[in-house]
């Protein structure tokens, strides 16, 4: 056996046996796509529009035209009146507005707003009227925000918060829940005009007073 012979023999064994040692690699697989994961949307579906949402619809008045209710005191953008519940109020602005012995009681409104779920500017309103903003000898005898009776006549209250909570207790309950929930429907119980109580007509300017204040403060 020639030189010539004895190589191409060593060369053909080199080559069959790099064969064998790439058939004993697995090739790489290609990851398998499972259809299942994948659900086909129907062409209704629009991401900005929450499942379930049912479509608005715009409030009209009697000549058939639509009534913008987003700005209408007792009313919200649905038209339900209930725009006497609680909203976050502006601090600083209702405190700026109160005097008298009602000077600082502003987080004594929001709070006892946020407990009894009624607005703090219709309490403060309500306060401010039947006070004369804070100057009454109800408020600086009694500590009585509201004008709230008792059995021997004006209630008396050890803290002038004690008598804003209660005054925002006997809204929710014996006028809100009531369905009374404007203020001028709160007037007309709260203080009715020729009541015997009243013997100098003030309850005549109630609901125009406290309806001022209430738009000052907002």
């Amino acid at each position: 056996m020639n030189a010539n012979s004895m190589f191409m023999m060593l060369l053909q064994a080199a080559m069959q046996g790099a064969q064998t040692a790439n058939a004993s690699i697995p090739q790489t697989q290609q990851p398998i796509i499972n259809n299942q994961f994948f659900i086909q949307m129907p062409n209704s579906y629009n991401p900005a529009i929450p499942s379930g949402a049912a479509p608005t619809s715009e409030v009209k008045g009697a000549n058939g035209k639509p009534i913008d209710t987003s700005q209408a005191p007792g009313t919200t953008n649905t038209g339900s009146a209930n725009g006497l519940e609680f909203k976050p109020a502006q601090f600083m602005k209702m405190d700026s507005t109160l005097g008298g012995k009602l000077s600082g009681t502003a987080v004594h409104f929001i709070n006892a707003g946020k407990k009894y779920n009624i607005d703090p500017n219709l309490l403060t309103a309500i306060a401010k009227h039947e006070t004369g903003n804070g100057t009454s000898r109800a408020v600086n005898e009694k500590n009585n925000v509201a004008g709230m009776m008792g059995k021997n006549g004006l209630r008396s209250y050890g803290s002038v918060e004690e008598s804003i909570f209660d005054m925002a207790r006997n809204l929710r309950q014996n006028y809100l829940d009531q369905g009374k929930d404007t203020i001028a429907e709160i007037g007309a119980k709260y203080a009715p005009v020729g009541a015997a109580n009243d013997p100098t007509g003030l309850n005549n300017h109630w609901t125009k007073g406290v309806t001022r204040n209430f738009n000052n403060i907002g």
